[in-house]
């Protein structure tokens, strides 16, 4: 993930030039699939930007695409089924989700809260969002899930990018 995320800042470092230059590269990686706010807090660290702000940047900019995605990525699915230019895109986010469901759909509210705040590669709020969509989740349950997970995830990712679990243990 450091390298994506590297190479995303240098991507983006026309944006250094400009107030908050730094802050919207953050908020821009936190929004990306894959990357979200563990990209984001790790760009943040990488920028030397404070903590507190970091988090704020980095949370907002997840949350951001879980109600789009909730609310309109079966939709989305099923166009990019019918399309001849999309149909692998799509068959690739099922076999993602086939892959993925198992435990939200056993465990339910619960499920999506862990798959989202356990930062491990695969999991997160787009994905874990998909999911339960696909899966035809409350998507008001599923909204309060991402966002217990978002902030369990952010939380784990701040002792891991801002070195405070070092701190802690000593």
């Amino acid at each position: 993930m450091e390298n994506i995320v590297g190479w995303l800042l240098s991507l983006l470092s026309g944006l250094n030039g400009f107030r908050f230059g730094r802050e919207i590269a953050v908020f821009l990686i936190s929004l990306m699939p894959i990357l979200e706010l563990r990209g984001g807090l790790l760009a943040a660290s990488i920028l030397g930007l404070s903590p507190l702000k970091s988090y704020i940047i980095c949370i907002i900019g997840n949350i951001i695409p879980v109600p789009f995605i909730l609310w309109l990525i079966t939709w989305i699915l099923d166009l990019m089924r019918k399309s001849k230019h999309f149909k692998g895109i799509a068959k690739w986010l099922d076999k993602k989700v086939d892959k993925h469901k198992g435990g939200i759909e056993k465990y339910g509210f619960w499920g999506l809260v862990l798959f989202v705040g356990i930062p491990l590669p695969g999991t997160g709020a787009w994905t874990g969002c998909l999911i339960a969509a696909c899966l035809e989740m409350d998507r008001k349950k599923a909204f309060l899930a991402a966002m217990i997970g978002i902030i369990m995830a952010s939380l784990i990712m701040m002792a891991i990018s801002f070195g405070l679990l070092k701190f802690i243990i000593g």
